[in-house]
């Protein structure tokens, strides 16, 4: 199984206890997810995260529903917390958020590490699919986050 690593860092014009409780609430992914992933909850999510909770959503990848399970592993206000998937479309997904005050607001840091499934089949879909739709959704919720915390 071949692990990638997507990194991304981003400057929130916002007090780090700020960005934190924004991001450590879930009621705020549909706000961070793009449109065509018609992303919605299957049970009502927590107002905040804890080592234990569990995230239950759904969203369409090439219009295919696809049932995603997150569990939240580490929570360190307010400056990290990190949830892997249950169940879902990767064979390893681990995403790692944090924070860290700077002078005039936060640096929100994430790093995913993931696996495709299905073998070569797998790697296949990486190279034609998934890599590219990654960056998009990442770069959307950049522009998303900026536009929301102005």
């Amino acid at each position: 199984m071949k692990v990638r690593v997507l990194e991304r860092t981003q400057i929130v014009p916002r007090p780090l206890d700020e960005t934190f409780k924004f991001f450590s609430d879930p009621r705020n992914l549909p706000r961070l997810t793009p449109a065509f992933l018609k992303f919605k909850f299957l049970s009502t999510p927590p107002a905040a995260v804890q080592p234990g909770t569990v995230i239950d959503y759904e969203i369409r990848l090439y219009g295919v529903p696809v049932h995603w399970r997150t569990r939240i592993e580490i929570v360190e206000p307010p400056h990290r917390f990190v949830d892997v998937q249950e169940k879902g479309p990767y064979a390893l997904w681990r995403h790692t958020h944090s924070f860290r005050e700077i002078a005039g607001g936060t640096e929100m840091s994430d790093r995913v590490e993931y696996a495709m499934p299905f073998g070569p089949f797998g790697e296949i879909a990486y190279h034609l699919f998934v890599a590219r739709s990654l960056e998009q959704i990442f770069d959307f919720r950049t522009r998303e986050l900026a536009a929301i915390m102005r």
